[in-house]
C-alpha cells in the first residue's frame, strides 16, 4: 500500500505539470476558439529566456518578470498578429497545421541556434522531503501541485466571474454577436493570448527544474497536455487539472505495475477511451460556435 501511495502522490505532481500546459489549450479555446499545437514549445521558450537573464546575473524575480514581458510580446501579440489573425478567417485547420509547423521550427531553431544539450534550471523550492506514514513527498511536488491548483482555479474564476472573462468567452462563441453588443473583439482575443503567454512562463518556472531546459522538452509535454485537456474537457479550465492528474497518476502506476515501456502510451489510451464514450471530456460540455 505504501508503494501505491508513493506512486500516486508522485503522479499527482507530474500531473500538475501536465495540467499547467493543458490550461493553455483550454484557455485559448474558451476565449478565442483557437487550438495551439505549439503549446509545449510556448513553455520551452520562456525557460530559455529565464536562463538567459539568470546567466546575466539577474535575480529569479527579475528574470521571471522580464520573461513575462517578452512572452506577452512574442507569444501573445506577435503570435496572434503574425500567424493566427491571417489564418483565422480560413477556419481551424490552417491554424492547426501552422502551429504544428511552428512547434517544429521552434525546436529545431533552438537546437541549431543555441544548444542541443539539456541545461539545469533552478527550482523555486528547497530540497526538502516530508515523510508521512512511510510516503516520501518532496517540497517541490507539494509546491508545484499547489501553484497549479491556484492557477487553474484562478483562471476558471476569471473566465466565469469577471466581466472581461465573460466577454472573452462571448467572443469565442459568436464574434458577430459580441461585436454587435459592443465588445471590443480584437482586444478580448489579445487578452486571451497574453494570459496564455503569462501562464506559459509560470509553467516553465515550475516544469523546467524537472524536465531540464532542452530544445525538445515541449514535444512530449505538449502532446500529453493536449490529451489531458481533451480528457478533462477542452472548454473547462478545471478539466485541464483533472485530465493532467489522471494522466500523471496513471502513467506512474502503469510504469510500476505493468512496464515502463507503456508509460508514454497511457495518455493516448485514456484519450481514446474518453473520446469514444464522452467526446466533450469528463468535465466538458457540448457547445456550438459561430465565427
Amino acid at each position: 500500500m505504501t508503494d501505491f501511495l508513493q506512486l500516486f502522490f508522485s503522479g499527482m505532481a507530474t500531473g500538475a505539470i501536465y495540467a499547467l500546459a493543458a490550461l493553455g489549450f483550454t484557455l485559448l479555446w474558451q476565449a478565442s476558439g483557437t487550438i495551439n499545437f505549439a503549446q509545449g514549445e510556448f513553455v520551452m521558450l520562456p525557460a530559455f529566456m529565464m536562463l538567459g537573464f539568470l546567466s546575466l546575473g539577474a535575480p529569479m524575480a527579475v528574470s521571471f518578470s522580464m520573461t513575462v514581458v517578452l512572452a506577452v510580446f512574442l507569444l501573445g501579440w506577435v503570435f496572434k498578429r503574425g500567424l493566427v489573425d491571417p489564418l483565422f478567417k480560413f477556419g481551424m485547420m490552417p491554424i492547426v497545421v501552422a502551429t504544428i509547423g511552428l512547434s517544429i521550427a521552434m525546436r529545431n531553431g533552438l537546437r541549431a541556434g543555441y544548444s542541443a544539450e539539456a541545461h539545469p534550471f533552478p527550482s523555486l523550492f528547497a530540497d526538502k522531503l516530508f515523510n508521512i506514514a512511510g510516503v516520501t513527498i518532496t517540497l517541490a511536488d507539494v509546491g508545484t501541485f499547489s501553484i497549479a491548483l491556484v492557477l487553474v482555479f484562478a483562471t476558471q474564476a476569471f473566465m466565469t466571474k469577471t466581466v472581461t472573462g465573460r466577454a472573452m468567452q462571448a467572443v469565442a462563441q459568436n464574434t458577430e454577436s459580441a461585436s454587435v453588443l459592443g465588445i471590443n473583439v480584437p482586444r478580448m482575443i489579445f487578452y486571451a493570448f497574453a494570459i496564455n503567454a503569462i501562464l506559459a512562463v509560470a509553467a516553465a518556472l515550475l516544469v523546467t527544474p524537472t524536465y531540464l531546459a532542452k530544445f525538445d522538452m515541449g514535444e512530449s509535454l505538449g502532446t500529453k497536455a493536449f490529451f489531458a485537456a481533451i480528457i478533462g474537457g477542452f472548454n473547462n479550465s478545471r478539466g485541464a487539472l483533472l485530465g493532467g492528474l489522471i494522466v500523471g497518476v496513471c502513467e506512474n502506476l502503469a510504469a510500476a505495475y505493468i512496464s515502463p515501456a507503456y508509460k508514454d502510451a497511457v495518455a493516448l489510451v485514456i484519450f481514446m477511451v474518453v473520446i469514444l464514450f464522452k467526446p466533450q471530456g469528463l468535465l466538458g460540455k457540448k457547445e456550438e460556435r459561430k465565427v
